[in-house]
């Protein structure tokens, strides 16, 4: 009989989401955030993402073998619950707190997957539900999906779980084994977090946008050293400046945040509005500097024996998405293969915690090839949303899709990108997609102001044949998930200049064909007609929402930015001006 496992996220308040394994296969994978049009659906429980995943597979709940979840009771025998008292003094109803009643978040966050699973028709007297400690699921999610048969080095860098906050360890036979753990308050990814936050954006959502602004800015210019040390194996993080809690936050407007008055005092205020400016891109630099250094003496210290054995890393956590450190990783003369988890947030401890149980019940779980784990809709069901639409949309169905729509492309016009099925994790990988030509001038300006409403210095990424990698890049590793930046080689800078990024580097997806054949087919044609087998490929949603789901999801989108084309599988919408002649014209 198959084993069924459904792994649910959501531990933490933000990015519920769900996940089905099925014999170890990755049968399918969806956020929350999708389905319910809120991004990050904080304080949700993933009822649709489960739906979804259910009725993909044809499954009923009692199918399902075990849920597995990545959140756990911590034992007081421990020394984590002891770290979080110690560390938090000067709050001592949080401190008692972590020593009386420790598990407390974890008995309520039961009680609401437990609600979530009667919501979707499991009988609680029949379901087995199986808590994975929550960095732990991370570890599993990079490691057992990583495909790697050689021992391995496993990181974790996050904001914090139960309590711990990075994880070092490695995989053996395909067991995971700990070495070392590091407790809240003393957390990488919290100071980045606080910094985020100090720099004018959310947390858990403006990470990658400090990491954006960074290479605008002189990271010589201030020295942070004093936010965070590693010293005799151990990171402290500096809890005057960051990661403080009750009085210590600065607040403002009623909302307190996670870095104190004394990080104000020193810096100055905080930033606000959306201009990247003096000091506050310099201040960008210096924590991604402070943040790789700190990373990179960490990896070294605990896992170097490791990587000088067998080369091989596997990393997750949310710490995983900065991609500048994982070029910096790639760079390391001990590494020869790192494997970022693509869902390396929260959303992805759902593949953990499943993959997790699989492999502890005897059966290994499949590599990760690709991210196409979500709904898929069909050209019925496009035409069928488009007759409801207020907007009563112009659509014709097309032949030869990605000859035409390059040519759109190759015209210098942006194209919206809706084909197979959803891509699970926060990267837009050929599914869900807004599309433009990295040759065009000027392309990736018109789709941050007019179709995206986002800030200006942001950076635009490619998606690349597999061909042309290697002379674009430099490099043959593997990059199917836009978890690394690369050096772009001279020539190519100017070649594709609107995929280029302040710092002469590009964040890739580098493509196979047999993963993604339309995506690869339209790279071909723009290749045929451009000399470039490259495509800049942005997510399709605006500012400060999700991506696109559903065909309903895409046309309102549409309709409420510049974007004049967007194809669905092979239905075509234009709005009315748009330029006809390209698509009309016949096929060659």
């Amino acid at each position: 009989m198959a084993l069924n496992l459904l792994g649910l996220s959501g531990a933490l308040t933000h990015d519920p989401s769900a996940a089905l394994y099925s014999d170890g296969r990755l049968v399918a994978a969806a956020e929350e955030e999708r389905f319910v049009r809120d991004k990050h659906a904080k304080n949700r429980m993933p009822y649709e993402a489960a739906k979804f995943c259910l009725d993909f597979a044809g499954m009923r709940p009692s199918d399902v073998d075990a849920v597995a979840i990545p959140f756990a009771p911590i034992s007081l025998l421990g020394p984590a619950r002891w770290h979080y008292a110690r560390r938090y003094w000067y709050a001592p109803d949080r401190a008692l707190d972590a020593i009386l009643t420790g598990n407390r978040r974890f008995h309520r966050y039961r009680r609401r997957i437990e609600w979530c699973l009667q919501q979707l028709g499991f009988d609680l007297r029949k379901t087995e539900i199986v808590p994975v400690e929550h960095h732990l699921a991370h570890a599993a999610s990079a490691y057992h999906c990583a495909g790697f048969e050689e021992k391995t080095a496993i990181l974790g860098i996050d904001g914090k779980g139960e309590y711990a906050t990075t994880f070092f360890g490695y995989g053996e036979n395909g067991r995971i084994h700990k070495i070392k753990e590091f407790y809240d308050p003393d957390s990488l990814g919290g100071l980045y977090g606080a910094l985020t936050e100090y720099l004018g954006f959310e947390m858990l959502d403006g990470e990658y946008k400090v990491m954006g602004m960074a290479p605008y800015g002189d990271p010589g210019r201030y020295d942070f050293s004093r936010l965070a040390r590693f010293a005799n194996g151990e990171l402290t993080v500096n809890t005057d400046y960051a990661n403080v809690i009750g009085f210590r936050r600065y607040k403002e407007a009623g909302k307190g945040y996670y870095f104190s008055p004394k990080l104000v005092d020193w810096l100055g205020p905080k930033r606000a509005g959306d201009v990247a400016d003096d000091p506050y891109i310099h201040y960008a630099a210096s924590m991604q500097q402070l943040f790789e250094d700190l990373s990179l003496q960490m990896l070294d210290h605990y896992l170097g024996d490791i990587l000088r054995e067998t080369g091989r890393l596997a990393f997750s956590g949310g710490g995983a998405l900065n991609v500048k450190l994982n070029q910096k990783i790639i760079a390391r003369p001990d590494v020869r293969e790192l494997f970022v988890q693509p869902a390396s947030g929260d959303a992805g401890t759902a593949v953990g915690a499943a993959a997790y149980v699989s492999v502890q019940r005897g059966v290994a779980v499949e590599k990760m090839e690709h991210v196409y784990l979500g709904p898929a809709y069909s050209n019925e069901d496009i035409i069928a949303a488009c007759a409801r639409h207020p907007a009563r949309p112009a659509w014709q169905r097309l032949t030869a899709v990605p000859l035409r729509v390059a040519r759109l492309l190759a015209a210098g016009h942006p194209v919206a990108w809706f084909q197979g099925r959803m891509e699970f994790g926060p990267r837009a990988l050929g599914g869900r997609s807004i599309l433009g030509c990295p040759s065009v001038a000027g392309v990736a300006d018109r789709i941050n102001a007019q179709i995206k409403f986002r800030e200006r210095w942001r950076p635009f990424c490619p998606s690349m044949l597999d061909t042309v990698a290697p002379q674009m890049l430099g490099s043959a590793h593997p990059a199917p998930f836009m978890t690394f930046t690369f050096e772009v080689a001279n020539g190519w800078k100017e070649r594709v200049p609107e995929v280029v990024h302040e710092d002469g580097t590009s964040r890739a997806q580098v493509l196979r064909r047999e993963f993604n054949p339309r995506y690869y087919d339209l790279m071909r044609e723009l290749e045929r007609l451009t000399g470039n087998g490259v495509v800049l490929n942005t997510s399709l949603n605006r500012r400060g929402e999700p991506m696109i789901c559903s065909p309903t999801d895409a046309l309102n989108m549409f309709f409420g930015s510049d974007l004049q084309y967007l194809v669905m599988e092979d239905v075509l919408v234009v709005k009315d001006g748009a330029e006809r002649q390209l698509i009309d014209a016949q096929d060659e």
